[in-house]
């Protein structure tokens, strides 16, 4: 019986280096998405900061294991056998539960998590002690900590809201006084915004970073009570190095402040959340040494040893330390959670993820609306005051680099630190359970909406993805009750041959979850994707215009090709395919309608024909895609719905059709690869038309058939459909190559005219 024990003891430590994995994927916008987002140091100095913070940190962690023993119930009230069943469902639904908001790319608590399925895997096993018993509900309080739990759910809604309003009120004050042209202002202004800034963050490093650890324990007689004093002189100390700093060494304030708040969060986070990874594991560790060395029966030996406090082996923290460090490196699911953080708090304009809902819409409204009384109450000669320390000053770029301009300034960045630093340092002085993922995502969320980040054009995007993600939290907490307690109650039920199952199944998830995100990301990275222009003349738009042109009809041929194959063979997974493949084309083509403003705005005045050429070029590509779109969409909805098949002559038909379209497309794109405009015309077009009249008898053959021998409306509705869009989709490349073939003789008349002069 000892074997089994043993063996789950394994799969725990091969589990908490998983869990290590998708933990610091997800926790690692807590450190990064401020000094990322501001672009202030380079990306590998902010890596290496990162990592220093979280070695440092993970170190500094032993003496925080104890939730995972004794913080969520009480564990003297179960058998080492309960505790391992326990331990065992807590591990499986946590990897599995971050790798699935890692995977969406969407923040969540790994705090909360691990505390709601410690609750909910220790609520499971109460109740099958208690109905094995035939005891009653009202005992469940003896064996569950509820006033810890109570104090877990009052400090995730507290969290959101302080951290929210204390980060946009401090942002909407440093603004008024630093405004965006901070780099100018006065050396002393710096210095003292430098010396609060860096005494928040230093005072968060002692007492969010190392309170709580082993070596605490040296320096509290130090610190504990003299917090005060110990805060002005620090205050005192940091002005004075910030102003010789930026006065006699000329260096930026800005960029030591983020580079200092970064390393800061990064050894909380280890110092801190490391409990949360690895805390289940060696708490089992633990549990299983003392239970061999007691000699008693798994069933019968009572863990109240799990209430004393026992120190962590500082090899496993080296280990679990190095573990986070190279995840951070290498993880790219790690890079898409901070995305969505920086995306929601840009300064400039980004592709919204998320769609506005009902909520977001009216919260908005409500804002304008109190902006609005707040003009009224507001003497003007203020109002402009106000308005002028919010001017962005404009700043020039090289053509081309518009995009990469940092999601928001140093300014943010540095109150972003120092908010959730000085927040989770009064919430641990306090001891109140706060989360570190909740307040730097909603510090970071409330300086966006002070510094007038979330504008007309992008609020109801933005307001509804913090509502996706606050959303995601308290699902996190329900699931991970619900999860946790389930997968308890199967262990206990199926014992070692069930922990097999679940095990296996969770391999297989996190592969399923690896292999699609592998999959998006080399979709992202395809070499068929459309670009943006950057030319700011007509010849260079027609280049890139021809280069996007012929990867947009590749593409089509392809999902045309698909579809017809797909419908004809009942295909139901082809025809699915080729419908989100034509959706990501869509997006791709909307993301270029997206950027005609910036390319407008950057066209030099001479060039500014080369714009109604682009527009026209983005519209004829939207009205092919919109064309293969309709055939994919109707054609997946025919077989999906399970209607009748296409009669052996429509397949026949509509196969003849598309392979034309296909040497067509292949055609034209030869046409654009090679610049050779001069083939348009009469090739191209002689074979275009042939192919339209060979549609528009397909058309005639249906309209008889539906007179004499079809009986299937859905089929003949079907039909009419593919056959009508397949004749815009013609016309659609034809307007293309009418464009092309204007543009080039307009250009060669041109040089002409001016070789006479």
């Amino acid at each position: 019986m000892e074997n089994i024990y043993f063996l789950m003891l394994i799969a725990l430590g091969v589990l908490a280096i998983a869990d290590l994995v998708v933990g610091v994927s997800n926790d690692a916008v807590n450190f990064l998405n401020s000094a990322i987002g501001s672009k202030a140091i380079s990306f590998r100095t902010i890596m290496i900061v990162a990592s220093l913070g979280i070695a440092v940190g993970a170190v500094f962690s032993s003496g925080l294991m104890e939730v995972a023993r004794k913080g969520i119930f009480n564990p003297g009230e179960f058998y080492f056998d309960e505790i391992m069943i326990i331990f065992m469902a807590v591990m499986i639904t946590d990897i599995l539960l971050l790798d699935f908001f890692n995977t969406l790319g969407m923040p969540t608590s790994t705090t909360v998590s691990i505390v709601f399925e410690l609750l909910g895997a220790a609520v499971a096993v109460a109740l099958i002690k208690i109905g094995a018993d035939n005891g009653s509900l009202t005992q469940l309080g003896h064996y569950i900590n509820t006033e810890k739990a109570t104090e877990i759910i009052l400090g995730i809604l507290l969290s959101v809201v302080i951290a929210f309003s204390v980060g946009a009120i401090v942002q909407y004050v440093s603004r008024i006084l630093l405004s965006f042209d901070f780099e100018k202002k006065a050396n002393w202004l710096g210095a003292v915004f430098g010396g609060i800034a860096l005494t928040a963050i230093t005072y968060f490093i002692f007492i969010k970073g190392l309170k709580g650890t082993n070596y605490y324990a040296d320096i509290e007689p130090l610190i504990e009570g003299r917090t005060w004093i110990i805060v002005i002189i620090s205050f005192a100390i940091w002005v004075f190095l910030s102003f010789i700093y930026v006065q006699l060494f000329k260096k930026d304030i800005y960029k030591f402040i983020i580079a200092v708040g970064t390393f800061a969060l990064a050894l909380a986070f280890a110092g801190n959340d490391l409990v949360n990874f690895i805390g289940v594991p060696i708490a089992a560790w633990q549990s299983y040494e003392t239970w061999v060395s007691s000699g008693v029966p798994a069933t019968e030996f009572a863990m109240g040893a799990l209430g004393k406090k026992v120190p962590t082996p500082t090899l496993l923290l080296l280990i679990a330390g190095l573990v986070m460090v190279l995840t951070l490196w290498f993880s790219s699911k790690a890079k898409r959670v901070v995305k969505t953080s920086i995306d929601l708090s840009s300064q400039e304009e980004t592709k919204e993820r998320f769609e506005p809902n009902f909520l977001s819409r009216n919260l908005v409204r409500f804002a304008i609306l109190i902006s609005k009384y707040t003009a009224t109450v507001l003497p003007y000669s203020v109002q402009v005051r106000i308005e002028n320390q919010f001017k962005k000053p404009v700043i020039e770029l090289p053509k081309g680099k518009t995009h990469e301009l940092p999601a928001f300034d140093m300014v943010r960045a540095a109150v972003n630190l120092m908010v959730a630093s000085v927040l989770i340092s009064i919430a641990t002085s306090m001891k109140l359970p706060l989360s570190t993922t909740y307040v730097t995502f909603m510090v970071a969320m409330g300086t966006s909406l002070a510094d007038r980040a979330w504008g007309s054009e992008s609020a109801v995007y933005r307001v509804a993805g913090v509502l996706n993600v606050i959303g995601g939290w308290f699902f996190t907490a329900i699931i991970a009750f619900i999860a946790a307690g389930t997968v308890a109650y199967l262990i206990d039920l199926g014992g070692g041959a069930m922990i097999s199952v679940l095990l296996l199944l969770a391999v297989m998830l996190l592969a399923r979850n690896y292999i699609k995100h592998k999959k998006r990301t080399r979709e992202v990275k395809a070499e068929d994707s459309l670009s943006k222009a950057e030319s700011n003349s007509i010849q260079g738009v027609i280049e890139e215009s021809a280069d996007n042109i012929s990867k947009a009809l590749k593409r089509v041929s392809k999902i045309n090709h698909n579809t017809v194959t797909g419908l004809v063979n009942q295909d139901l997974d082809a025809l699915k395919k080729a419908k989100s493949t034509v959706v990501k084309l869509e997006s791709e083509i909307e993301d270029l309608q997206n950027d005609i403003f910036y390319f407008i705005k950057d066209l030099d005045d001479s060039y500014l024909g080369a714009s109604k050429f682009y527009i026209d070029v983005i519209g004829s590509i939207q009205d092919v895609a919109q064309s293969s779109s309709l055939i994919a969409k109707v054609s997946h909805k025919h077989v999906n719905n399970n209607h009748k098949a296409l009669k052996k002559k429509q397949a026949e038909e509509l196969l003849a059709i598309n392979d034309r379209l296909v040497r067509l497309f292949d055609q034209i794109r030869e046409v654009f690869d090679s610049r050779d405009f001069e083939k348009i015309v009469p090739g191209i077009i002689e074979k275009k038309q042939a192919l339209l009249s060979s549609v528009q008898d397909s058309i005639q053959k249906q309209v008889e058939r539906t007179r004499t021998e079809e009986s299937s409306p859905k089929n003949t509705t079907l039909y009419f459909s593919i056959l009508l869009e397949t004749k815009d989709l013609i016309m659609a490349n034809m307007n293309i190559l009418n464009l092309y073939y204007d543009e080039h003789h307009r250009s060669q008349t041109l040089q002409e005219a001016k070789a006479e002069k």
